[in-house]
């Protein structure tokens, strides 16, 4: 989901031919990948101060059927530094966005790889479009690939796009089963089996890494040491009735917080001092109110509706329209809607404006359509002026992958898939990362995952969360792109072990 432009790049040497093969000039269609070929150019990055060289490789990498026939080619860009004498020691972090549909160019050219976005310090766009060192980024102590799955990015099928062929890359578990075979041939082609491994994925991309984690182990015999999940999806985990319908409330807080609508007792507090009053009200009384439905007491249901309405910033009278239940593309419509304005779905910061103020749902998405604004042109030009990867396919920011399975074989059960790699591997340590500001993928949400994933209790002491003041990439803001970073190199830290500690309990 990002794009990169650049006005400073370093020397680059092509190790190898091109990848993409140009089609008849009445063919436009007929655009084919080399399905196995790379091109390997030299940098260097200055982070925390600190001279890092590195490569950069960029390239596809074949996905196999039964009979050994490469049915698709799965592109990537692997960045490795230069001066590490023990690499079997040194981190690799491989890294997925989500959509299910979208490239891994958000999280490459805006948190941990080594170029980053040029916006300004709360992540809009800025004209030209460029991009620069990421003085943050984790390369200093770990390597990274950040892998496209299927009609991502530039990764393509082999053949034609029939229902069967699609059916082997597009659902929950199919997409994690040939994206493990996938990784299991990069880590043996790059001599990894021995280094210390970890997987972020970012919104649906949690689904994946949480899927992977298990199947990595169970059919690939790869043991993981991190999972972090960036902005994560309830990953399989049931949360319809009043449990979904009341943990909106916190983000809503954060949200009218933010915008300053909230009752002054409330604003003049600091966000993370007032969200904890938001959050036990939530879990100890909405929830128990909303499971009584209509036997509610009118007295009880009116207070509810007045506690509701002080920590949402909407009205008491509209709260108790939606029975207490306030829709989440409703809320994003309303807080603002006597200012003329809307709130964008997955940042709350972003303000939109629509045709007309009635209305349920806003007309668009202020922050997606802000990101793509920044991030399209800059990761064609970073691809093919930086690291001479010259084609033209096109660079799917949202591929083709309809329609997705999730159902049947398909079904999702990430989330459990977690819990047991988890339990099954004790160097198996876990980071969730959650924008306040996020109302796709909310932050409340995100730490019951946690609870309901391990209802025992046991593995707590290898759960970890953190919060950002910001929304679905939270890195984006550039405060919480520093403190993203550092926590995910304090997490790498963690989770590696030290020489000598069994694999125990």
């Amino acid at each position: 989901m990002k794009k990169y432009t650049l006005l400073l790049f370093l020397t680059a040497v092509c190790s190898l031919p091109l990848l993409a093969q140009k089609p008849a000039p009445s063919s436009p269609h007929a655009l084919k990948l080399d399905l196995d070929s790379t091109i390997t150019t030299s940098h260097t990055v200055t982070i925390k101060g600190q001279k890092v060289p590195y490569t950069a490789q960029v390239g596809t990498q074949p996905v196999w059927d039964e009979a050994g026939k490469a049915i698709a080619g799965v592109f990537y860009t692997y960045y490795e530094r230069t001066d590490v004498k023990d690499r079997v020691n040194r981190p690799l972090v491989i890294s997925f966005n989500g959509g299910p549909g979208t490239a891994s160019v958000w999280m490459h050219l805006a948190y941990t790889g080594p170029k980053l976005l040029n916006v300004d310090s709360e992540g809009y766009p800025l004209q030209p479009y460029t991009v620069k060192d990421n003085p943050h980024s984790i390369l200093d102590v770990a390597d990274i690939v950040f892998v496209d799955p299927v009609n991502t990015g530039y990764s393509r099928m082999a053949g034609k796009e029939t229902p069967q062929a699609k059916a082997k890359f597009f659902g929950v578990n199919v997409d994690v089963k040939y994206l493990a075979d996938w990784i299991s041939t990069f880590v043996s082609r790059h001599n990894r089996w021995l280094s210390p491994k970890y997987i972020i994925g970012e919104s649906y991309g949690t689904n994946r890494v949480s899927g992977l984690a298990l199947e990595l182990q169970n059919a690939n015999w790869m043991y993981l040491n991190g999972v972090i999940l960036v902005s994560p999806t309830n990953l399989g985990i049931d949360r319809e009735g009043p449990v979904g319908a009341a943990n909106l409330l916190p983000y809503y807080a954060a949200t009218a917080w933010h915008h300053k609508v909230l009752p002054a007792d409330l604003q003049q507090k600091d966000l993370t001092q007032m969200l904890p009053e938001v959050e036990n009200f939530t879990t100890n009384e909405l929830i128990p109110a909303l499971a009584m439905g209509g036997f509610l007491e009118p007295d009880k249901r009116k207070a509810i509706a007045a506690r509701v309405a002080r920590y949402s910033g909407l009205s008491e009278k509209v709260v108790l329209e939606h029975n207490l239940q306030i829709p989440v593309n409703f809320f994003w419509k309303e807080l603002l809607r006597d200012q003329g304005k809307t709130i964008g779905r997955l940042d709350s910061r972003y303000l939109g404006i629509d045709r007309m103020d009635a209305g349920e749902r806003p007309d668009y998405s202020p922050e997606l359509t802000s990101w793509l604004h920044s991030f399209t042109p800059p990761i064609n030009l970073y691809f093919r002026e930086v690291l001479g990867y010259k084609t033209d396919l096109k660079y799917y920011m949202f591929g083709p992958v309809n329609p997705w399975s999730r159902s049947g074989e398909n079904t999702d059960n990430t989330g459990e898939n977690l819990r047991q790699a988890m339990a099954q591997n004790p160097y198996l340590h876990l980071l969730v990362q959650s924008g306040y500001y996020d109302g796709a993928c909310d932050y409340f949400n995100a730490q019951n995952n946690m609870w309901q994933m391990d209802p025992s209790g046991r593995l707590k002491d290898r759960m970890d969360w953190k919060g950002y003041r910001s929304g679905h990439m939270m890195y984006l803001r550039q405060e919480d792109l520093q403190a993203a970073n550092d926590d995910l190199r304090a997490f790498i830290l963690k989770a590696t072990p030290k020489k000598g500690v069994p694999a125990k309990y």
